[in-house]
This record gives C-alpha cells, sequence and structure tokens, in this order.
C-alpha cells in the first residue's frame, strides 16, 4: 500500500486552565529526520515522544511542536514585581543624572529586561501525560490518514505511468523485424558495390551478419522490463512501506530502457524509448515521496 511521506495532523487537548496543543508535519527524506519542539513542563518527555514517532511514522523529515495555549486566566509566569521595582528606580535615576528622557512605554521596556517575569516550577502529572500521550497518538493518526489520502493519489500517477510505458512497449514489436530487414539489405547492398573490388568468404560473411544481428535483439530487454513492470504494481500494492523498493524497481525499469535504446538502431523505436524514458522520469520523482 502506497503512502505519502508528506502529512499533517493537529490534536489539542484540556486540563484545567490549559489547552495543550500537538502539531505535526512531515515532508519527504531518504530517512527519519526527527526534530521536535515541546514546552518545557513536557521536555523531559522527549525521548519518549520521539520514539512513538519513529515506530509510527517511519521515515521522512518530522517537525513535531507540543505547547500550551493558556486559556484561563491563571499562568506560570508572573511578574517579578520586586526586580521590576529594582529596574524602574535604576532607570529614574539614571534620567535624572544625564538628563535622558524617560521611556513611555514603561511596561514594554520593563517587561523586556532579564528575570523580569519568574516562572513557577510545575511537576508534571503523570495524568496530564497520559491525556497528552492521547492527543499526540489522535496528531499522529491524523498525519498517517493525510499520507494514505495523498498515497492513493501517488498510486494513480504510478499506474497510470507504468500502464503507459507497457503500452510503449507493445508499439515496439512492429518495428523490430522491419530493421533486421533494413540492416540486412543495407549491408548487402554496400557488399555489392565493393564485391568487384575485394574477395571474401561468403559462408564466413553470413555467420558474422547473423552474429551482428543476434546482438540487435531485444527479446531479453522486453522480457525483463516487462517483468521489473509488473514487479513495480506488485510491490506497490501488496507492501506496507514500498518507497524505497520502488525506488530500486524503477532504476532497473531505467537500465532495461537504456539497453533498449542503444539496440534500437531504429528512429521510430528511439522515439518510443524516449517517451518511455519521459514516464519512468516522472515515476522517480514521484517515488522520492513515497513511505
Amino acid at each position: 500500500m502506497v503512502q505519502s511521506m508528506t502529512g499533517f495532523g493537529k490534536a489539542t487537548c484540556e486540563n484545567g486552565n490549559k489547552k495543550i496543543v500537538v502539531e505535526i508535519k512531515s515532508l519527504n527524506s531518504k530517512q527519519l529526520d526527527l526534530s521536535t519542539r515541546i514546552s518545557g513542563l513536557y521536555r523531559e518527555k522527549d525521548i519518549e515522544i520521539r520514539t512513538e514517532l519513529s515506530q509510527q511514522l517511519e521515515r521522512g523529515k518530522i517537525d513535531f511542536a507540543l505547547y500550551i495555549d493558556n486559556s484561563g486566566k491563571e499562568s506560570v509566569s508572573q511578574i517579578n514585581k520586586s526586580v521590576l521595582m529594582a529596574y524602574y528606580e535604576q532607570i529614574k535615576e539614571i534620567s535624572n543624572s544625564t538628563g535622558m528622557e524617560l521611556p513611555s512605554n514603561w511596561f514594554e521596556v520593563l517587561l523586556r529586561l532579564p528575570d523580569a517575569l519568574k516562572t513557577e516550577m510545575v511537576e508534571l502529572d503523570e495524568n496530564e501525560w497520559v491525556l497528552i500521550k492521547s492527543t499526540i497518538n489522535q496528531a499522529i493518526n491524523q498525519l498517517i490518514d493525510f499520507r494514505i489520502q495523498e498515497g492513493k493519489s501517488l498510486e494513480i500517477v504510478f499506474l497510470t505511468k507504468i500502464n503507459r510505458i507497457a503500452e510503449l512497449l507493445d508499439q515496439v514489436a512492429p518495428f523490430e523485424n522491419e530493421r533486421i530487414e533494413k540492416i540486412k539489405l543495407k549491408l548487402e547492398e554496400n557488399l555489392q558495390s565493393i564485391s568487384d573490388k575485394i574477395s571474401y568468404d561468403k559462408n564466413r560473411l553470413e555467420q558474422e551478419l547473423i552474429f551482428y544481428i543476434e546482438k540487435l535483439d531485444v527479446n531479453e530487454e522486453k522480457v525483463r522490463l516487462k517483468t521489473h513492470l509488473d514487479y513495480f504494481i506488485e510491490t506497490m500494492k501488496h507492501e506496507k512501506s514500498p518507497g524505497k523498493k520502488l525506488g530500486f524497481i524503477a532504476q532497473e525499469i531505467g537500465r532495461e530502457v537504456n539497453t533498449l535504446g542503444s539496440k534500437s538502431n531504429h528512429s521510430e523505436m528511439q522515439k518510443i524509448v524516449v517517451l518511455m524514458k519521459d514516464e519512468l522520469e516522472q515515476i522517480k520523482e514521484q517515488v522520492l515521496n513515497v513511505l
């Protein structure tokens, strides 16, 4: 089953006056590239969160955020009055001694100064963490649902492109015998033009011609290419996380298409090969986003 590595999930929960928000974004990446932004109260759970994300999301560039949106009036951060007043008196004293103008936006200035706000140390309640873990799983499941929906679109693209390459492969057949006959005719004409100037062993020449024509045979490449196309579809439909494997199969498809092109020795066949390469290039681009 194809899943995209692109996705987004968001879930919230409330505990007392706190609204806790979990957001997860995912983009394509060769490996798991995980970054977290976690509110200070929950940072002790960073390793546990990373383990859960890596197990469920497997691969991709994952950005995880867990933060608190205070919905009530209470807050763990409070104004440090003694520090604030000390700053206030110092600023006034400096203004009197230097003649510098006092600020008009006192609170904005004072609250930016170090230690103007003090944060009460609060320990994480285990019941709250159980609630948050459930919220994290909700966000993960939402992201996975997003990936599955995107994966369905990718699957349609892959089926269309693979079937198109198969159709193009069928178009090669009419030109195969034609090109062999053209090559034979051209060689015979060239030999006739020089037959009065040189002598040659006709039996040996015939053997060499057979060997040369066999080297131009593309039946093996056609069979292998068809096998790779079928294997791509089978892998896409039945494996859980086929992204890397599909990439390898696409490379093998490319090798057979290239060999077909190098052996074609026929303008119409070469045009078909170019069309195959165009379809395959689009597959390779999209495979990079498959989990």
